[in-house]
Order: C-alpha cells, then sequence, then structure tokens
C-alpha cells in the first residue's frame, strides 16, 4: 500500500475500518488525464443521481435497511456495481449513520428512522473500472437548531475545502479549511478518519485530513482526483468502534455530520464529479 520512507499521514485497516494514523509512509500518488477524468465522471454522476433520489425517499418510519436496497437497487438499474458491498467484509451497499453514528454505519431493518433524526448517507459505485464516492447529512423532520447549524457548517467546511484544491497548494491548506471553519464553531474534528485519493481503487493516496498535521503534505498538482470529506462533531473529536467492528460513533453521543464530493484538480480549478 505505501513504502515506508518518511513522515505522513496514511489509510490503514484497523479492525475493518479505514483510519488515518501517523505512520512512517511514502505516498504514491496516480496523477489522473483528462480521458480517466472523463471517465470518472461517469461513477460519479451514478453516485451523485442514486445520492438525490435517496434523499427524496428518507422519510420517518422508514429502516436503515430500505434505504440500502433502494440504493442497491438503483445502482444494478444503471449498470454499475456498489463499491462497499463486500469491500473488506462491509455487509451492505450503502453505510448510513444515525445521530452520534458518523461513518460506516451498517444498515438494519430494525432501525426505524425517526423526526428529529440526521442521517448520514455514504455511497459510492465501480463503473466502468473507476470509483465514484459522495456522502450527505440529511434530516428527518425536524431537527434543532443547534443540530441544523452543524449540518451547514460541515457542508461549507466541504465548499470551503474544495476551494483549496486548485495546482500549486497543498493538501493541507484543504485541510486547513476544514479546521478554520469548524474550529470557529467551537465543533470537535474527527481525526481518526480522513478523506483520501480515489481512482481505480477506492483508497488511494494522498490520505486528505480535516486539520492540519505535521507539514504541507503533497503538493497539489493537475490532475490529482480526491474524495474530500469533513465529519465534524457537535461536541468532542473523541470517537469509538461498536462491537460490530464497523459503525464508529462519538465517544460522548452527540450528532456528529459528514460531507462529501468527489473533485478532480484542473487548470481551471476544482471540479466537483459527484454533484449533479
Amino acid at each position: 500500500m505505501w513504502n515506508h520512507h518518511e513522515n505522513f499521514l496514511a489509510v490503514k485497516l484497523h479492525g475493518g475500518i479505514i483510519a488515518c494514523s501517523l505512520l512512517e509512509y511514502s505516498v504514491m500518488i496516480h496523477l489522473k488525464s483528462t480521458r480517466e477524468i472523463e471517465s470518472m465522471k461517469g461513477a460519479s454522476k451514478i453516485v451523485a443521481e442514486i445520492l438525490l433520489e435517496l434523499r427524496e425517499n428518507i422519510r420517518e418510519g422508514a429502516t436503515t435497511a430500505d434505504m440500502d436496497r433502494i440504493a442497491e437497487d438503483l445502482t444494478l438499474k444503471k449498470k454499475a456495481k456498489p463499491a462497499f458491498k463486500g469491500y473488506r467484509g462491509f455487509p451492505a451497499s450503502l453505510c448510513i449513520s444515525v445521530n452520534e453514528e458518523f461513518v460506516h454505519g451498517i444498515p438494519s431493518t430494525k432501525r426505524v428512522l425517526k423526526s428529529g433524526d440526521i442521517v448520514g448517507l455514504d455511497f459510492g459505485v465501480i463503473y466502468d473500472g473507476y470509483y465514484g464516492d459522495s456522502a450527505m447529512t440529511v434530516p428527518i423532520g425536524q431537527i434543532s437548531p443547534e443540530v441544523e447549524h452543524l449540518l451547514r457548517v460541515t457542508e461549507q467546511c466541504l465548499y470551503k475545502a474544495i476551494e483549496q484544491a486548485v495546482p500549486g497548494n497543498y493538501i493541507s491548506d484543504i485541510s486547513g479549511a476544514v479546521q478554520k471553519l469548524a474550529e470557529a464553531n467551537n465543533y470537535g474534528i474527527v481525526r481518526e478518519f480522513c478523506g483520501h485519493g480515489i481512482g481505480r481503487s477506492l483508497h488511494e493516496d494522498p490520505p486528505v485530513l480535516n486539520y492540519v498535521q505535521n507539514g504541507k503534505g503533497p503538493k497539489i498538482k493537475q490532475g490529482l482526483v480526491l474524495a474530500i470529506e469533513p465529519m465534524i462533531n457537535l461536541g468532542s473529536d473523541k470517537v469509538r468502534v461498536l462491537e460490530d467492528g464497523w459503525t464508529v460513533i462519538t465517544a460522548d453521543g452527540r450528532p456528529s455530520a459528514h460531507f462529501e464530493h468527489t473533485v478532480a484538480v484542473t487548470p481551471d480549478g476544482p471540479m466537483i464529479l459527484t454533484k449533479v
């Protein structure tokens, strides 16, 4: 995955979870050609369309398994393949995380959504040999102003980060944009999980943190394609993994929000591939 060489943040497998940790690694970045980015648009467009369909269908009384079934059925109708199902053993097509769950929630027929919930929908497909990956957090019915503000700021963090995905900047500029806005609102920034490069593999170099750690990280160049994904908590930044080995929740039980886009770096600026 990575060669031992220098200090950098890398993606590793931890109890079935893809997590970010400080290890001795050098990054191996594959810059995409214009043709490859065009191919990635196909996968990304499917992801965007299905997430919009999920957002329109999600409602009080539905189960998280209902949402997974919709996502998988639509994926197959579009001649694509669910990216997450079977990946490192994940059992479903959709990661669906409710309230204090912020990533890798497993769909269940027993988990019934109710008014006041916030639901993270994290979804990806493989199409024409390439991956697309995106996420959004949506409210069910009426949510508190406090939680509504969390969702709004987290989505703003995503777009502030995307603005920094231009040639000549560094990965740390993306990370710093998220950190600045989140900390200005006194939110906890998830540090164990991060964004990533994406292409013919779901997780490629470089890791994309939501805070600045050591150094600037790699320089951003034309052809880099990233899955940028702020994960922001209403309370503490501390998290823990549940016994299922996948679902990650906030340690203090307070809500968390997650937004993500697949973004290509072009000479004309960032191109959001997972935006209809």
